[in-house]
């Protein structure tokens, strides 16, 4: 998209909205158009899809509020469909016209008119290009840190604060930051400062990139600190107390604003990224934000019914009730016993029920045993299984 089709193409019209418009009202409007003009739902319809395309461009420049002061503003500069021709040089007016701007890259008024590059009008379009003015230096934000930490599962789902020692790049002591052994750099003449230099990218736009002189930093040492070799920035260790929030899981990584690298010239500091491990338990295991654990409990239990005593993660048993005929490999839940979720809330614990075969009887417990298997002959839980497989 050209600056010019930015500046004439009126996109509140194209969304069918009024220009004092709010952002809902914008984004129900680009919804339903979207909808009917969706390419999928136009097969073959190069008018739809044309459609589609400028309710689409209308949607990124108005749905974005800095994109739209900034086309709000450029258009009331160059009014609805850009400059017109003036009745003459003097008194203010400008004497020529979008296309001439736009040819040229700017144009030269009498009288009070309009002079400058195309840059310097639009260079905050977008935040691409332009000329940027003056010699003050540019905050730069601080660098992104990742680390990892190994927690013990009860840590991952009640919360923890850890020590982390962290390495990374912050002003240089030596120099006070400046990358000169002296304290004094200089402005970098290639970027005037800026610590950017632009590159035209077609389309009527420029990018930016770092300056290669500066590294970006838009100074340059005369005289370079031995310590950081002019860059202002040496490697430093640092240990912080991080609090990891209860509920984390295995290889999760948490991001923590602003607890990076310092920013230079007062730019903000950049995040932490910590990616957890989280150790086995040797009773309890998770499945989402439940806990797992299995129970035995002998065939009596199992067969007659009881109550049951259950462990839980830093807390208190609970009682389960095991009803009569209850199957080996059952699941029960005791609800608020598992993690912390994000709204604070609770998962619950699932109890599996293994019924416990003893390797050894005692001579009573055996009689017990056989008694009960003489009552039951004639009784094959086997029976149901082999008529099904004659059948198949």
């Amino acid at each position: 998209m050209s600056t010019k089709d930015f500046i004439e193409k009126d996109y509140y019209k194209v969304l069918g909205v009024p220009k004092d418009a709010t952002e809902a009202e914008i984004k129900k409007a680009y919804r339903k158009l979207a909808r009917e003009f969706h390419p999928d739902a136009n097969k073959g319809n190069a008018k739809a899809e044309e459609r589609f395309k400028e309710i689409s461009e209308a949607n990124d420049v108005l749905g974005d509020p800095k994109k739209r002061k900034e086309y709000d503003e450029a258009r009331a500069l160059f009014g609805n469909g850009g400059f017109r021709p003036g009745p003459g040089a003097g008194g203010g007016s400008f004497n020529f016209d979008l296309g001439d701007l736009f040819s040229s890259g700017g144009a030269q008024g009498g009288g009070g008119g309009f002079g400058g590059g195309l840059g310097d009008v639009f260079g905050g379009l977008f935040n691409r290009g332009g000329t940027q003015t003056g010699t003050r230096t540019q905050p730069r934000r601080g660098q992104d840190i990742e680390s990892e930490v190994t927690l013990s599962f009860t840590e991952a789902i009640e919360g923890a604060t850890v020590p982390l020692r962290m390495s990374s790049q912050q002003p240089c002591k030596a120099c006070s930051g400046t990358g000169d052994k002296n304290g004094t750099p200089r402005v970098c003449p290639t970027c005037v400062g800026t610590g950017q230099v632009a590159r035209g990218s077609g389309g009527g736009f420029s990018l930016t990139d770092p300056c290669p002189d500066c590294k970006g930093r838009g100074l340059i040492a005369e005289n370079p600190c031995e310590v950081c070799k002019g860059s202002g920035r040496a490697k430093s260790s640092r240990t912080m107390q991080v609090r990891i929030p209860a509920g984390v899981n295995d290889g999760q990584r948490i991001r923590l604003r602003g607890k990076g690298a310092p920013g230079e010239r007062g730019g903000p500091a950049g995040d932490l990224y910590v990616v957890v491990h989280v150790g086995a338990h040797p009773v309890f295991g998770r499945k989402g934000d439940n806990l797992t654990v299995t129970v035995p409990v002998t065939y009596p239990e199992a067969a007659l019914g009881g109550e049951v005593r259950v462990p839980t993660l830093g807390g208190p048993p609970v009682t389960l009730k095991l009803p009569p005929g209850t199957p080996n490999g059952r699941t029960m839940r005791a609800r608020g016993k598992g993690a912390v979720r994000k709204d604070g809330s609770r998962g619950d614990l699932l109890v599996t029920v293994e019924v416990s075969v003893p390797k050894d009887l005692s001579g009573k417990a055996r009689d017990a045993l056989e008694a009960y298997r003489e009552a039951m002959a004639g009784e094959d839980p086997r029976a149901e299984l082999f008529e099904a497989a004659k059948g198949a």
